[in-house]
């Protein structure tokens, strides 16, 4: 029973460390792309405030949005890792 609870740890690890990876990647991506976007929007005299404000309003929400989801994400897999640690054999 040992060896399957150390292979659904390294398991989550894995899946645990690739999640991570890639949620930075998308959201440093996600940060460029609201910077380019703000950098636009303050240079471009044809939108008017209520524009940018609703733009920047939409970026907070998904800015709020992605770190809920990561939230969830680690909690989960907090659960997991704590389901799996405590099936190992008890001392």
């Amino acid at each position: 029973m040992m060896e399957v609870a150390d292979m659904a740890k390294q398991m989550i690890d894995y899946q645990k460390s690739t999640f991570n990876n890639v949620f930075n990647a998308m959201n440093m991506l996600q940060e460029q792309s609201e910077k380019m976007t703000m950098a636009f929007l303050e240079q471009s005299p044809a939108i008017p405030k209520t524009g940018k404000k609703s733009v920047q309003e939409w970026s907070q929400a998904v800015k709020k949005g992605r770190e809920d989801f990561k939230k969830v994400l680690d909690d989960n897999f907090s659960k997991m890792e704590t389901l799996f640690s405590d099936a190992g054999p008890k001392a």
